[in-house]
């Protein structure tokens, strides 16, 4: 399902535990035993997936709950957690970090943690597979869980996004979420530029890495550019070429690669997106920067195992088929 909604007021009351337990595990959410909060339990969630399969799930309660624990058995990638109103505080066995209104958690997918609800608690969860993901964030699940602040700088743009995101969840179609995921996954990468770990830059001591992501930024403002090459990221860069090449290789890549790799995605998303159906793929690729549309259906190909007709009338086939479905 793309879109599904469950309050627990529509059952009795002595099913109401069950059913959000079973709402929980859907949403691989590790929920403890409710059983000493009462007969029943006052809950609402409200889930979407996107098209990429980025799943956001608005969470409501009156009676508090605790999430503690794991879902190994999850696809590879990261999950969100923003705090929207009520008490909540991450814990674990060295630390209780309080949840102010705002404020974001994340971790790797089937790693272990505890969220406390109190009380009251209205929360948006968010779970990107690693497909949905920038390539730049190469392991994920080398990531530590962790705590945002969404009292300041870019983290409080990225905080707002998030609560504005819950306040419209239940009125989106599938499709308009595409510009939130790429919205989403570039604030994590600002957000998460000191987990080293997490952008798979082996060595990559910590000054060098902030300075790939800043590069790797600046090559996205500027991919529709044909002649975008690794000279013209020096000069953006104000660095060498041999240095920006060796900072690249530290990340186990080249520039020309990164660039080629962005480019096929950007296109991909436009394929997949209904906002662009009007565009001929001719169109989508001089878009992101390709000279010619030969070369870009064998990249296209080679990258993803299907030429870009086939993947756009399967993608949007897919879109039209969840809308009938929604009807």
């Amino acid at each position: 399902m793309s879109a599904w909604t469950l309050s627990t007021r529509g059952y009795p009351e002595d099913r109401q535990r069950e059913k959000w337990l079973e709402a929980m595990q859907q949403l691989c959410l590790p929920v403890g035993d409710l059983a000493g909060l009462g007969v029943g339990f006052d809950g609402r969630v409200s889930c979407q997936i996107s098209p990429l399969g980025m799943e956001f799930a608005l969470l409501e309660g009156a009676d508090g709950m605790t999430l503690s624990g794991s879902y190994t058995e999850q696809a590879e990638g990261i999950w969100l957690s923003v705090n929207i109103a009520g008490a909540a505080k991450l814990a674990d066995e060295e630390r209780e970090c309080p949840m102010a209104p705002g404020d974001i958690v994340y971790g790797p997918t089937g790693a272990g943690a505890t969220l406390i609800f109190p009380g009251l608690f209205r929360q948006l969860f968010i779970k990107a597979p690693k497909v949905a993901l920038n390539p730049r964030v190469l392991v994920p699940m080398s990531l530590s869980v962790g705590h945002i602040s969404g009292a300041s700088g870019v983290q409080r743009v990225f905080s707002g996004t998030l609560l504005s995101l819950a306040e419209v969840l239940t009125s989106l179609e599938p499709h308009h979420l595409r510009p939130v995921e790429i919205a989403i996954t570039e604030f994590l990468l600002t957000s998460l530029v000191a987990e080293r770990a997490a952008f798979g830059l082996g060595g990559m001591e910590g000054a060098k890495a902030a300075h790939f992501h800043r590069v790797c930024q600046e090559i996205e403002t500027v991919l529709c550019e044909p002649e975008l090459s690794l000279t013209m990221v020096a000069q953006m860069s104000g660095a060498s070429p041999r240095y920006i090449q060796k900072l690249f290789a530290q990340a186990g890549k080249s520039v020309s690669t990164y660039i080629r790799t962005r480019r096929l995605e950007r296109c991909k998303q436009d394929l997949a997106s209904p906002l662009h159906a009007t565009l001929s793929i001719s169109e989508i690729c001089f878009r992101w920067g390709f000279n010619g549309t030969a070369h870009f259906s064998r990249s296209f190909r080679k990258e993803y195992g299907m030429t870009p007709r086939d993947f756009r009338n399967a993608a949007l086939g897919r879109v039209r088929e969840g809308a009938a479905a929604a009807e």
